[in-house]
């Protein structure tokens, strides 16, 4: 996780550079970060089907390819579309990693999900903290290319490293609790029931609650391995699935326009070149800490209040970024970002969470996937909405918008509740 995350958190360092060196404006450049996201959360479905059915380690070796060959490329390009092409390929590889790694880790420890993912996720936030520094001291087109080419050589070693340990835990590791380890398949044996079958066993747990909303640790460690299972067509059919999408959403749009375009705003407002620096390094790192203490703090409280003021105040400092860069103030502007930043990213953490507790592990990878896809349109306003916004209106009004999108996210979060015995016996039935 930490060795692919470059690829979302350094974009807004490298794409000065990468322009200047091919010749073309920033605006022609506009649709990388977008394509970034739109192939690394799109991805996540099929690949998680796939990790589902026949396990993570023939999935983690694509991935190295692609991530470390993608950096390699992009080093090499003398094409506009060349950069287009590689960066796709290495997001499709970013992408791999993250539903192996998050769903991975949350099949071992189904009963501590917010501190896993958290751990996980954190990685991916945190990684970058220590190359923004190196990759920002470098950003000249004579520079770049080594840079990218050394970054492209450690991911794909790592990640091809790392592939041949990584595995699934045993059929017995939840002791023969519930459908998981009794009457399903194993996660590893390739014969995962399909689409449509919840894995619930016979006179199983239809006839209570599962745990989730409303519950701690504790309590979600006592279900872990005997709730229901939904599948895929199954969690299309509750309510609750649709309401975290608009929420995923709201608050990755937010995050994503911070991540992209920090630096530009700095810039733009007249804050120092060190400012921009400052907020771009501190920024993968403020994300990965709050990934790990939100997902800790979500396994002792109710995960649901955990997100509702997890995302307002997410909102809220976007709008303090807006307040303190019209005022010049450096340090209200960094601290702004980091705050921002600390309450947005463990949204990677808690929504993972959140599936499971809601929808069981077994379909874990494919569920959570369905729901990370609202990425896509997130990265679509932090990216081309909100440099349309920029041109039509001003810098502050496009942060100002994110900021309040995160806002509707927390307030949304409030109204979310575990799916119901009733219903789940329904949706069954259906």
């Amino acid at each position: 996780m930490a060795l692919v995350s470059p690829y979302q958190y350094v974009w807004s360092s490298i794409e000065g550079p990468l322009a200047a060196s091919l010749g073309v404006s920033l605006p022609a450049l506009g649709g990388v970060f977008t394509l970034f996201v739109v192939v690394q959360a799109g991805s996540q479905f099929p690949v998680g089907w796939w990790r589902d059915r026949h396990g993570p380690r023939r999935l983690m070796l694509l991935a190295g390819v692609l991530a470390g060959g993608g950096y390699l490329g992009i080093a090499a390009a003398t094409a506009v579309w060349h950069l287009y092409l590689f960066y796709g390929l290495g997001a499709l590889g970013v992408g791999i990693v993250y539903t192996v790694a998050v769903n991975t880790a949350l099949k071992w420890f189904p009963d501590r999900r917010g501190l896993t993912t958290g751990a996980g996720t954190m990685a991916f936030a945190g990684g970058s903290a220590l190359v923004v520094p190196f990759v920002r001291a470098n950003a000249t087109p004579e520079a770049y290319p080594l840079v990218l080419r050394t970054l492209g050589v450690l991911i794909a070693v790592g990640i091809l490293v790392g592939a041949l340990v990584l595995r699934d835990p045993p059929d017995e590791w939840l002791d023969g609790a519930g459908p998981e380890t009794s009457d399903g398949p194993s996660e590893t044996d390739g014969s995962a029931p399909e689409d449509g079958d919840s894995g619930t066993p016979p006179g199983g747990t239809d006839d209570h609650d599962v745990t989730g909303g409303g519950t701690a640790g504790d309590g979600r460690a006592l279900d872990a391995g005997r709730q229901r299972q939904y599948a895929s067509r199954e969690v299309l059919r509750t309510w609750q699935f649709w309401l975290m999408y608009a929420m995923f959403v709201g608050v990755s749009g937010a995050g994503l326009m911070l991540t992209a375009k920090v630096v530009s705003f700095a810039d733009a407002l007249g804050l120092s070149a060190g400012t921009a620096t400052v907020s771009a390094t501190v920024l993968p790192v403020a994300g990965g800490v709050g990934r790990l203490v939100l997902g800790e703090v979500s396994d002792r409280v109710d995960r649901e209040r955990a997100m509702a003021v997890s995302f307002s105040l997410c909102g809220t400092g976007v709008l303090a970024v807006v307040w303190f860069a019209r005022q010049g103030s450096t340090v209200g502007f960094v601290a702004s970002v980091v705050v921002a930043t600390f309450f947005w990213s463990p949204q990677y953490t808690l929504f993972p969470s959140l599936v499971g507790d809601y929808y069981g592990n077994r379909h874990s990878s494919a569920n959570y996937a369905l729901l990370y896809s609202g990425k896509m349109w997130g990265g679509l306003f932090g990216g081309a909405v909100a440099g349309w916004l920029v041109a039509v209106t001003d810098w502050p009004t496009a942060f100002a918008a994110g900021g309040l999108l995160a806002v509707a996210a927390g307030a949304a979060a409030l109204l979310l509740r575990a799916p119901t015995a009733r219903r789940q016996a329904r949706d069954a039935d259906a």
